[in-house]
Parts: C-alpha cells; structure tokens; sequence
C-alpha cells in the first residue's frame, strides 16, 4: 500500500481543510474517499464538493474499505466516536481538542490500544513548519534557558456563534468550554513541546458578548509557570477584530524568538549563541509559510502526511495522545484555577481527576466568567 484511504466524519470546515490540502499535494500519501455526517444536507454537499462516497450510514461507513477516519465533530462526541472507530479497526485522526475530560481521554487511548490501531489528534500548531523551527531553536539552545513568554490566538468569531442557544461551539457541555477549551489547546499543546510541562496556572475569564449562560467565556488570560521555571502568559479571544492570526515570543538567557502568523516571514531570531545563524542581530529564516488561510491547508498536510506515514510505516506519531491528553489537562488547570480564584497547581487537578472526576471542573465554571458586557457599548 503506498497511500491511506480516509474516511471523514463531520463535514464541516476543519474536515474541509484537511481534504482540500491533501488533494493540493498529488504526492500526498493520504487520499480522501469517504463521509458521513448527522446532517444529509451537509453530507450530499460536503461530498459533491470534495467527490467522496456519503455514506448515511455510520455503520455502513466503518464497514467500507477506509484504513483511518478523521474525526472532525463536535468535542463530546470525540471519545464515543473514537471508540467506535477503533472497533472497526480503522485509524483514528481526531481534531482537537482531544476531548473535555482526561477521562474521555483515557476512553479514546485505551480503545486504540485494545483494537491496535494508530491514534492521533489533529493538532496543527504542532505540525506548522513556523513552529517546528521554533522547537528546533529552543532544543539546540539558541535562546538559552527560556524564562518567559507570551502567546496569542485571536480568531474572530461572528457573534452570532456565541449568541445562538443551538450552537454546541463554546458551550460548557459540549464544547467543553469556551475559548480556553477552543483555541487554548492550540497553545497549550505547542508550549508544552517546547518548555515541557505545566506546573501552576492562574486564569480570568471574560464575557465581553451577552451570551447564553450555556456558553463559556469569549476571551480569557492564563498565566502558566512550566517546572522549568519559565513563565508565560496566553491571550485568546473569539471577539477581537482583526486578521485571523497566532502570535508566540519567547525570551531566554541568549535571545528572544518573535512569531507571528501574519507576516510573509512569521518568524525572527536574536541569538547571541556561537551557532546562531546572524549571531547578535535580528534574523528571519526560510520557512514554508503563508497568512490565513494558507497556514491552516500548510499544516492540516503536514500533518495528515504524517499520520498516514506512521500507519503505512507502522510508527507511532510524533504528538502522541498522552501529549494531546496534557494540552486538556491545562485547559482544565486554568478553569480550575478561575473557579479558585487563585492559581491551581496540576498536583490538585490530578488528586481531582482520582476523585470526583475531572468533568467536575466545568460544573458551575459560568460563575467564575467576568461580565464585561455588563460596562461595553458596541454600538
């Protein structure tokens, strides 16, 4: 076999990504064939647009002759669908994030590892050429020890999303939260590659829309210290106006790496390292990089060619689901932490997790939500 037959489960416009940049990429070794979505309309146009077979029928659907299936479906229904496609003994491509609890988590890694199948999550941040040459500046030492940092993910939302009661995005249920769970994953899963793991968080969460007391916060601040003593703070809204982009800087003991997703160049470098390509001036390197939406199709290839690379290689893939499973464990570290009203270390989320459970976290997580709305006039 010299290419992996795809299967999609949600026809919607991440999955719509994903086929699209594939079929950009003759060389690709990922062919998108089938789908299946709740919804008929949106199967019978999903599938004349992209030419794939509907299937109606999930049954019919893991039974066809797919070897993986991206999941591309509302956050709670990732773990039950998860289960059902490791049954069928198809490979598992799952958008993030990879669920709403760490035990919905555990659920999807150990239907994997019953039915041995490859398992991974969609999690493009980790597979954007931009932010493996980051990865690779921070191992080598470029920047020396990094101490502090900040990132940002702004990505507009129309209000009517938020607004609508019937909409399952940003709720606490199903979409397991608002934009911490939505778009904090993003960051969470690419600062953990790069400075390890979380030790504390510290969250506020905001409201700056009147939105359903169902939907979750619309714009947050987490401040995260990793063990290694760096401390960084993430911004994320659905709400600011501007270009869709994700901007990431990283200061250490030798330099200081800029990154933002709106530059033809996303990435600068100041490195006082010996090894440093431009040592004590600002530098750009080549990298395969374009502004929205072309970051999106760049990394949604990369990382589909990877998977399909580890199923006909029989390797396990670089963003393991244990990786994926501690980018939740921060989100639920912050929400803890706004509940608290003070910072949350992971040893607590943990000793939750063995207890209550940490579904837990997300109950009564709307009286921690600050109501800007209140003070804001948008006309």
């Amino acid at each position: 076999m010299t290419f992996v037959r795809f299967g999609v489960i949600g026809c919607g416009n991440a999955g719509s990504f994903h086929v699209i940049s594939c079929k950009d990429s003759p060389e690709s070794p990922v062919r998108f064939v089938a789908a299946h979505d709740a919804n008929e309309k949106t199967l019978a146009r999903f599938s004349k647009v992209h030419k794939l077979n509907p299937y109606t029928d999930l049954d019919k659907f893991l039974g066809s002759d797919i070897d993986a299936v991206l999941l591309s479906v509302p956050h709670y229904l990732h773990a039950t669908l998860a289960e059902r496609v490791a049954a069928a003994g198809k490979h598992i491509l799952c958008e993030k994030p990879m669920a709403t609890t760490l035990e919905e988590c555990d659920r999807m890694v150990a239907a994997a590892k019953r039915a041995s199948v490859k398992f991974m999550i969609a999690e493009n941040h980790r597979f954007l050429p931009a932010h493996r040459l980051i990865k690779d500046v921070v191992q080598r030492g470029l920047i020396g020890d990094v101490f502090l940092g900040r990132a940002y993910e702004g990505a507009f939302v129309p209000s009517r999303v938020f607004l609508d009661p019937d909409n399952w995005q940003f709720t606490y249920d199903k979409g397991g939260g608002g934009v911490v769970a939505d778009q904090g994953c993003h960051k969470f899963a690419t600062l953990n590659w790069m400075l390890g793991e979380v030790d504390k968080a510290e969250c506020w969460l905001g409201k700056a829309l009147n939105s359903p007391a169902t939907k979750g916060e619309d714009c947050a601040i987490v401040l995260l210290r990793y063990k290694s003593g760096a401390l960084i703070t993430v911004d994320v809204s659905s709400v600011t106006v501007h270009p869709l982009t994700n901007r990431l800087e990283l200061h250490g003991t030798k330099g200081t790496i800029l990154e933002d997703h709106a530059w033809e160049s996303p990435v600068s470098i100041f490195s006082s390292h010996e090894q440093a390509e431009k040592k004590g001036e600002f530098y750009s390197p080549k990298v395969e990089h374009g502004v929205y939406p072309k970051y999106y199709l760049i990394s949604a290839r990369e990382e589909d060619t990877h998977f399909a690379d580890c199923i006909l290689n029989d390797r396990t893939p670089d963003f393991t689901p244990e990786q994926a499973k501690q980018a939740v464990a921060v989100t639920l570290l912050s929400y803890l932490s706004a509940k608290k009203g003070s910072a949350a270390a992971m040893s607590e989320l943990e000793a939750i997790a063995k207890t209550k459970g940490t579904k837990s976290v997300l109950a009564g997580l709307e009286n921690a939500v600050q109501r800007n709305y209140d003070g804001m006039r948008w006309s």
